[in-house]
């Protein structure tokens, strides 16, 4: 189920990443993460909480689905009762972010995620199933492998844009052949600056959007090691 979500999901953002016309000046403004944007979509997110017992606008997703994809909203339930449509910038209006709430239990919260990565875990997706089996070359983490590109046809190892370091960021595979984006670079810049001290166990991602607006989409769960450095979570 979790694999032909993350199809799905992929080749809707295909469509619109390619298809859709828009003029320059708008297209530049839907790739931006705005922070009224968010917060007007917030507000809604909470007004739609208060008055539906505590529901959250979000769409059902399998169990299984990663964090970061697992509850994105669903706007025809907040618009246009409590906001007149979805911000420019979001999927749904041809912009390149997907809005989701993290911290679901606790305090829900409006994210984003940078769907532009997805392009990208699309292309990687299809060599390997033109190949019909995953090049794995090394073990990075139990269950987490790096890949031999050129078995793939590439001349050189894709990746994607960190949307917190602008650094590239590689890509990772697991033992059932999905795609993630390996964020271990920008934990460990975080992790120097940051004033917190997890210990291991417990996942560090939430350290990357604490003061961003975009959620680390299409990653594994990290923590740390003994030296307080990031790793891959062991399930």
């Amino acid at each position: 189920m979790k694999k032909c979500s993350m199809i799905v999901l992929l080749i809707l953002v295909s469509s619109i990443m390619s298809g859709c016309m828009f003029p320059e000046d708008q297209m530049a403004a839907n790739q931006v993460p705005y922070e009224d944007q968010v917060q007007s979509v917030q507000t809604a997110v909470n007004q739609y909480k208060e008055q539906n017992d505590g529901l959250l606008p979000i769409k059902n997703k399998e169990a299984d689905t990663p964090l970061y994809e697992k509850y994105p909203i669903d706007f025809n339930k907040i618009s246009p009762q409590f906001m007149a449509e979805p911000p420019g910038n979001a999927f749904e209006s041809g912009g390149i972010f997907q809005y989701i709430l993290v911290e679901v239990e606790e305090n829900p919260t409006v994210k984003l995620i940078d769907l532009r990565m997805a392009e990208q875990i699309r292309e990687l997706q299809l060599r390997i199933k033109a190949q019909k089996y995953p090049p794995y070359h090394k073990e990075i983490a139990p269950n987490v492998y790096s890949l031999k590109y050129d078995e793939l046809g590439y001349e050189e190892e894709p990746y994607v844009v960190s949307p917190y370091s602008n650094n590239n960021l590689p890509l990772v595979i697991t033992g059932d052949g999905q795609v993630f984006v390996d964020y271990s670079s920008d934990l460990y810049a975080v992790l120097q600056k940051s004033k917190e001290k997890p210990k291991p166990g417990e996942d560090i991602r939430p350290l990357l959007y604490k003061d961003s607006l975009i959620a680390p989409g299409f990653s594994l769960p990290y923590t740390v090691d003994e030296n307080k450095e990031p790793v891959f979570m062991a399930k």
